[in-house]
């Protein structure tokens, strides 16, 4: 190993999430405002993850006053407190840059579903799929 990865893996973040195209992200970053430092939430879709090792980042969208703001961090910045995965998405592409042009309900990606460990006995040849709870879009109401 050279001096130059070496360098590398002291500065990388021991646990990171792992991340893909269409996962719901909360990124936890801090923000210098002058001389006092904060924590700022950006949560939104993942649109693209580039790189590798230490030079990892990834793009984050989200849709606000319909205003669509895209922000990409670096994975191993410590301008980056911690990454919660919300949800992950089932897409089929690696780059997700047709969601600019939608809006609304054309924008929803739908939830990756996941196999559950096999059972220990052995009884029943399929595994189970199992859908994560999603919590219900609030109704509008009528005026």
């Amino acid at each position: 190993m050279n001096v130059i990865q070496q360098l590398e893996k002291e500065q990388q973040k021991k646990k990171t999430p792992a991340l893909r195209a269409g996962d719901t992200v909360k990124v936890h970053a801090k923000v210098v405002e002058g001389t006092r430092e904060r924590i700022q939430v950006f949560e939104g879709t993942v649109i693209r993850v580039t790189g590798g090792g230490l030079r990892q980042n990834f793009t984050v969208r989200r849709v606000t006053h319909g205003v669509g703001v895209e922000r990409t961090f670096m994975v191993h910045s410590p301008r980056i407190d911690k990454i919660d995965v919300l949800r992950h998405g089932d897409v089929r592409q690696g780059r997700l840059y047709y969601l600019r042009g939608k809006v609304g309900r054309e924008a929803r990606i739908r939830e990756r579903r996941r196999l559950v460990a096999e059972p220990e006995d052995e009884s029943t040849t399929e595994p189970e799929l199992v859908e994560e709870e999603v919590a219900p879009a609030p109704e509008k109401q009528e005026a």
